[in-house]
């Protein structure tokens, strides 16, 4: 099995070019692994490399099994000690047994490294690590003190497709206190069991950061849904009914969005009979990534969505023919596009800290033992090495080669966003085409005004814009937790993107309390996050693709267009 080695050049790599693991896991496609298992090994052996790192230089095993790299090592003892299942290989396997058979050596260690932390059991080094792990980043994306610690919580969506708030609270979370506020579960004197429910998106509950509901009977049914509170916006703000046409997904996998929507809904259709022209309102998932699909078509499984949503897998939606008849339907698109992901949570810290240990560190015993012969012979000792050269290796994970000049990191990131925002402007003009469509939410990962304001009001000024008539969703006609939102869309970002001879038909304020954005670090919780939502009125929609005032079904920019990267999981 592949999962051990996989896993160290994951963390390899993160080492060299200080990007998340995440990035590296779920943008490569060829990986031999499950990505979810190679994901959680590399987060939890970077999250237990201090410990582990310590246990392995103590023990002197990297000492006897040379052929063990200190990041593999790292890995395999992870999952001999903290893993429940164990090292995923055969007993017989070469890798298992380099390990295994220092189990007892290894075992010593680690109750060692336990007791020096004034800690009784596993399980309360496990629950300090994980502590420690959430509490871990600053407000300015840096290792901090404890007063400048930014706590974010753990987001859990009840999947309302099988199971109800109400039902939840009484059962899995039925030990919990419920507290009135967010700070209450990510404030550091927050322990034990809490749980907040959010107060702008309906069945969202935080609890604390360090709380695993992954190995939960409710998780594992599909039950709950671990989505970031700024992920649920877009589907939220799209307010898409039951009876008032399709919703297509755009950019679907891995799908979290997608059964947001479904349930959203499965939920309206519980209060109304209404059914459209079209039959009743189904969502259209698109991913192009044959791989990604099949996580797609996993995770709506998982979900119970299978009679909700339709995915169209291994199909580019900047292919499609948006006046096709099977799209005569979709009144509502969701478009959340490849980006830089620099809202997200660990994207932009410097990468994260791995601790590994030093093959050389410990002293074998034949090295102890020369060294007492050679002082009771009174010959004069060599110098010993000072104490901190004993201690374990702190790697900050950095760029391989850096910039050497800030002009030059500008340069680059200018040019990446150049690119990226020039991609989700064909894709918003392209949604835009789809002859019956009302409202359409925007939305990015990204903290960039480039790839946020700038897009929505190019977009805003585009000819297929002007011709169908497509505005900001304002901020009165938004849905009542979303129009509550106090973080809005930047006006000195909107002003710059506004052409002068637009400048009366796209109101800069406007536009701007309309946008919603999400700041990372802040008290709300969330990661970097922007959506906007844009809507249009649309009379009688003809089947030749031309709506009652006579819009015709011309694509303006939006010519077929390739995009392979950025995209990630939220």
């Amino acid at each position: 099995m592949s999962l051990y080695h996989e896993a160290a050049s994951v963390l390899v790599t993160a080492r060299s070019k200080s990007i998340s693991l995440k990035s590296i896991i779920y943008n490569k496609k060829d990986w031999k692994s499950d990505p979810k298992t190679l994901f959680a090994l590399t987060t939890e052996a970077a999250k237990w490399s201090e410990v582990l790192s310590e246990v392995l230089e103590k023990s002197g095993v990297l000492k006897i099994e040379r052929q063990l790299t200190p990041i593999l090592a790292l890995v395999l003892t992870h999952d001999l000690f903290l893993s429940k299942k164990g090292i995923a290989l055969p007993a017989s396997h070469g890798l298992t047994t380099s390990i295994s058979k220092h189990k007892a050596r290894l075992s010593a260690e680690l109750t060692k490294a336990r007791l020096r932390r004034g800690l009784a059991t596993l399980e309360q080094l496990r629950a300090s690590i994980n502590e420690q792990a959430s509490n871990g980043l600053a407000a300015d994306g840096e290792n901090g003190s404890e007063s400048s610690r930014v706590r974010y919580p753990r987001w859990i969506r009840i999947n309302t497709l099988k199971t109800t708030l109400e039902e939840q609270l009484g059962s899995t979370f039925a030990e919990y206190e419920q507290v009135p506020t967010l700070s209450k579960v990510t404030s550091s004197s927050s322990s034990g069991k809490r749980l907040h429910v959010d107060e702008n998106i309906p069945n969202l509950i935080a609890v604390p950061a360090s709380i695993d509901l992954t190995t939960s009977k409710a998780y594992k049914q599909g039950h709950l849904i671990l989505q970031d509170k700024a992920s649920c916006f877009p589907a939220y703000l799209l307010d898409a009914q039951q009876g008032g046409g399709d919703v297509f997904d755009a950019c679907a996998a891995p799908g979290n969005k997608t059964t947001h929507l479904a349930a959203i809904l499965q939920a309206d259709s519980a209060n109304t009979e209404a059914i459209s022209e079209h039959g009743k309102s189904k969502v259209l998932a698109c991913e192009k990534d044959a791989t990604r699909s099949l996580t797609l078509q996993k995770m709506i499984k998982l979900a119970g969505g299978e009679s909700v949503i339709h995915v169209k897998a291994k199909q580019d939606f900047m292919k499609l023919d948006p006046t096709a008849k099977e799209f005569a339907g979709v009144t509502a698109l969701l478009l959340d596009p490849s980006c830089s992901g620099s809202g997200i949570v660990g994207r932009d810290e410097g990468g994260v800290i791995v601790h590994l240990p030093n093959a050389a560190a410990a002293p074998d015993a034949a090295q102890a033992k020369a060294g007492k012969k050679r002082k009771r012979g009174g010959s004069a000792a060599k110098p010993q090495s000072p104490p901190q050269a004993l201690a374990v290796e702190e790697i900050v994970i950095e760029e391989e080669a850096p910039p050497t000049t800030t002009e030059d990191t500008e340069a680059k990131l200018q040019t990446r966003l150049a690119n990226l925002s020039s991609f989700q402007l064909r894709l918003l003009e392209r949604a835009m085409a789809f002859p019956a469509a009302k409202k359409i939410t925007y939305s990015t990962c990204s903290v960039h005004p480039e790839e946020n304001e700038h897009v929505v009001v190019k977009a805003l000024q585009s000819p297929i814009a002007t011709e169908r008539g497509w505005r900001i969703m304002r901020r009165s006609e938004q849905v009542a937790g979303m129009r509550g939102w106090q973080t809005r869309g930047w006006a000195d970002a909107t002003k710059s993107a506004v052409d002068g001879n637009a400048a009366g038909r796209v109101g800069v304020e406007e536009v701007a309390e309309g946008c919603i954005r999400c700041e990372k670090g802040s008290a709300d919780g969330t990661m970097g996050f922007f959506v906007a939502g844009l809507v249009r009125d649309v009379g009688e929609v003809r089947m030749d693709g031309h709506d009652a005032n006579g819009a015709s079904k011309a694509i303006h920019g939006a010519e077929e267009e390739e995009w392979g990267g950025f995209e990630d999981e939220t």
